[in-house]
C-alpha cells in the first residue's frame, strides 16, 4: 500500500468514525419519534387488524412480570 492509499484509508475511516456518532443520533430520534401504526400501514397497508386495535401506553412488561410473579407462588 502506497502512503497515499494509506493516507486515503485513515482520513476514510476517520470520516467514518465522525458520522457513526451523527448518524447514531439519527437512529435514536428517529425510534423515539417513529409512529409504529404508520409504518405497519405503510408496509402491510389498511387490511391489518393493528388497525383497529387500541394504541398501548405500555409494554405490557409490568403486567407480564405481575402474571409471572402469580404463576410463581403457585
Amino acid at each position: 500500500m502506497t502512503p497515499e492509499e494509506r493516507a486515503q484509508l485513515k482520513t476514510h475511516i476517520e470520516t467514518w468514525r465522525r458520522a457513526a456518532i451523527e448518524l447514531e443520533e439519527i437512529e435514536r430520534r428517529e425510534l423515539l419519534t417513529v409512529d409504529t401504526r404508520e409504518a405497519v400501514r405503510q408496509l402491510f397497508g389498511h387490511n391489518t387488524i393493528v388497525q383497529d386495535a387500541p394504541k398501548l401506553t405500555t409494554s405490557g412488561l409490568v403486567e407480564q412480570q405481575a402474571w409471572f410473579a402469580k404463576l410463581r407462588k403457585q
